[in-house]
């Protein structure tokens, strides 16, 4: 499409290259979208810097599980790039989850949460894990009375939220934590080359960026998160093997009853996929070239050689974007009407 450059590997843009750019980035832009410079608004959730603070502490909090052991954090921690690097997550009573954790950067500019979609929107997936008995094991009403027994959440909670009767709800606590993961914004090379940075990605990046959308790559993973929106069969053209594709998980399915349904997933968002091995809804691949070669042969009929490959792993490597500083938050102080820690630990 653009005239296959010879390209080396970590050079950056020379000046003979300009128009070739040009022409690409022309393209990029019909198909993705730079990150905003600001946090995003939210559907009926106004975001203010008393929630975000609010919803940090409840990110961080392991008190919001029945065992007082696990928190949001520990299946997206913000260290290891929103995720927990696990092939799948570790919950309560050490039990391990059907399924391996995204990201959670930049997770509010995605159509849907979950693999299967099965979340609108960030505060809806907030209520999840918590409930779940084989993550957070909680319920809304022992959340609730967790929060009340502390004087300085509830106090954080009026303030987050001015003006209600009963702020402190489990509807507020799923919408403190959505507001300060849509702060959780990792701006990139990518976004600055978007924005006509000329020497944000290097030249085997570009060349990169250009397998990406000629060989089809785009069609799935488009927009502001190069995924994260939209679903898809796996093993379109091919399907894998059980090890990668394991049979008793029909993905959407699940949600939909709908046969067409059935290993149908939501595209997964591409940006810091270099930070979030192992790969793929069942966590079974730690090398993103593997995963690349992968999804081109089981979604695009492509078999696509090593040259290739390192091309598109170097232009999703210029997907890792810079961290918000995250400062560890200091939390309420429990008190004699706290409940305790329950849950029986199964060691598995």
């Amino acid at each position: 499409m653009f005239g296959k450059l010879t390209l080396a590997a970590g050079s950056l843009l020379t000046v003979a290259n300009m128009a070739y750019a040009d022409d690409l980035r022309a393209v990029a832009l019909e198909t993705f979208k730079p990150l905003p410079s600001t946090v995003p608004a939210v559907k009926d959730n106004v975001i203010t810097e008393a929630k975000i603070e609010l919803g940090k502490a409840l990110f961080f909090d392991p008190r919001m599980s029945a065992s007082g052991v696990f928190s949001c954090n520990s299946c997206h921690n913000l260290a290891t790039g929103g995720d927990d690097n696990m092939p799948t997550s570790i919950g309560h009573g050490w039990q391990k989850g059907p399924r391996n954790s995204p990201t959670v950067l930049n997770s509010v500019f995605n159509e849907a949460q979950f693999w299967d979609g099965r979340a609108a929107d960030l505060a809806e997936q907030a209520k999840g894990p918590v409930q779940a008995g084989v993550e957070m094991a909680n319920t809304p009403d022992n959340v609730v009375a967790t929060l009340n027994s502390m004087p300085q959440y509830v106090t954080w909670f009026k303030d987050a939220f001015e003006g209600e009767a009963d702020p402190v709800t489990f509807d507020n606590f799923a919408k403190a934590i959505e507001a300060y993961e849509a702060t959780l914004i990792t701006p990139a090379p990518f976004d600055s080359w978007l924005n006509g940075d000329d020497n944000a990605m290097t030249e085997q990046q570009l060349a990169g960026l250009e397998q990406f959308v000629d060989l089809g790559c785009s069609s799935c993973h488009s927009g502001v998160n190069l995924g994260g929106h939209g679903y898809y069969p796996f093993g379109l053209i091919e399907k894998p093997g059980a090890d990668i594709l394991p049979e008793g998980d029909k993905g959407r399915f699940a949600v939909t009853e709908t046969a067409d349904d059935e290993y149908v997933f939501r595209a997964s968002p591409l940006r810091n996929i270099a930070l979030t091995a192992p790969y793929f809804h069942s966590g079974k691949v730690w090398d993103l070239k593997v995963a690349v070669q992968i999804m081109a042969e089981s979604q695009l009929g492509e078999e696509i050689d090593d040259a290739t490959a390192d091309q598109l792993v170097a232009f999703m490597e210029s997907l890792t974007g810079t961290m918000p500083e995250v400062t560890y938050p200091l939390l309420p102080v429990e008190t004699a009407t706290t409940p305790q820690p329950s849950g029986e630990i199964v060691v598995q």
